[in-house]
C-alpha cells in the first residue's frame, strides 16, 4: 500500500474501503487496479488501515489519532 505520499485522497479512501470490505469477510487478499496484496494475519491487515486512515487524516489537514495504552502491575 506505500505509494508515496502523492496518491490523492478519493483514491486512499477507495483504498481504505477495500481493505476494511476484506477484513470483515475474512479475506486476506485485497485487489486494488493492477496490484495484489496477500497479507499474512488479520494485524497485518489492521496495520494497513491505521495506516490510511492516518494519511486521509493528514491529507484532510486532520491530526493523526493516536492510542496510548498504560498498564501497571502491581509489586515489582
Amino acid at each position: 500500500m506505500n505509494q508515496g505520499l502523492t496518491t490523492d485522497l478519493a483514491t486512499l479512501m477507495m483504498q481504505q474501503k477495500e481493505l476494511q470490505a476484506a477484513r470483515a469477510s475474512g479475506v486476506r487478499r485485497v485487489e486494488f487496479r493492477d496490484r495484489t496484496v496477500e497479507y499474512r494475519s488479520d494485524a497485518e491487515l489492521a496495520a494497513a488501515i491505521r495506516d490510511l486512515e492516518a494519511r486521509i487524516a493528514a491529507a484532510q489537514g486532520q491530526p493523526a489519532v493516536q492510542v496510548h495504552i498504560v498498564t501497571k502491575n502491581r509489586g515489582w
